[in-house]
């Protein structure tokens, strides 16, 4: 399986990437960032790309892979209705029409949140966005596609998230990590990567997948 990652300088993205090198079964990573992550592996390619509402310009160097793992995200904290549909939905729908029109044969997975409505009629704005983005994912005719909604998402195997204050937190939450990952919305870096792989591998008829369905699903093999 050769795969695409976007958002992979940031936790969730790290975490899906260590899983795909790690794994045998994923030949080839294509990385599309906005910044360089400096990873220099076999299987990794990456691509500085700075507009993310437009593909046009690296289309071509998009072909010939199966799967797409889009883990870019903001928090909507601070900023506008607007300013975050351009960054969730606006964005997630300029790569997955892109993607689609080259191979509409690949699977395309996007980590959304735990609470996403998919009614699109919440009164939570972040919500509302997610459920939309979900939805345009999911009609846009993919042979399969995946909405990754987990809860909290304990990080593992060194990774750090981009925001100090999580990283504080993840401190001193690590001694109850044990704890922690008894809990049904609790996933990790590591078991959201894995699954992510095993979606590709092993199609499931559940296509939004909570924190459990994530645990699941990293586990079979």
């Amino acid at each position: 399986m050769k795969a695409i990652i976007t958002g992979s300088t940031g936790m969730v993205g790290k975490g899906v990437l260590l899983e795909c090198i790690d794994d045998a079964q994923v030949e080839e990573i294509l990385l599309i960032n906005r910044s360089s992550l400096n990873l220099d592996h076999p299987k990794v390619k990456e691509l500085i790309h700075k507009d993310f509402t437009d593909f046009s310009a690296i289309e071509s160097q998009l072909i010939g892979y199966d799967a797409c793992f889009h883990c870019m995200g903001v928090s909507s904290a601070g900023i506008s209705e607007e300013t975050y549909h351009k960054l969730t939905y606006s964005i997630s729908e300029a790569l997955a029409s892109t993607l689609h029109s080259i191979n509409p044969n690949m699977m395309f997975n996007y980590v959304s949140g735990a609470g996403t409505d998919s009614t699109e009629k919440s009164n939570t704005m972040w919500a509302r966005v997610k459920g939309k983005t979900e939805n345009m994912i999911l009609n846009m005719g993919f042979k399969d596609a995946y909405m990754f909604q987990p809860g909290v998402i304990l990080p593992e195997r060194g990774i750090k998230s981009k925001t100090t204050l999580y990283n504080t937190m993840y401190v001193i939450m690590k001694p109850f990590y044990s704890l922690l990952k008894k809990m049904k919305s609790v996933t990790t870096t590591t078991h959201l990567g894995k699954a992510m792989i095993n979606t590709y591998f092993y199609p499931q008829e559940l296509k939004r997948l909570e924190g459990a369905d994530i645990n699941k699903m990293a586990l079979m093999s």
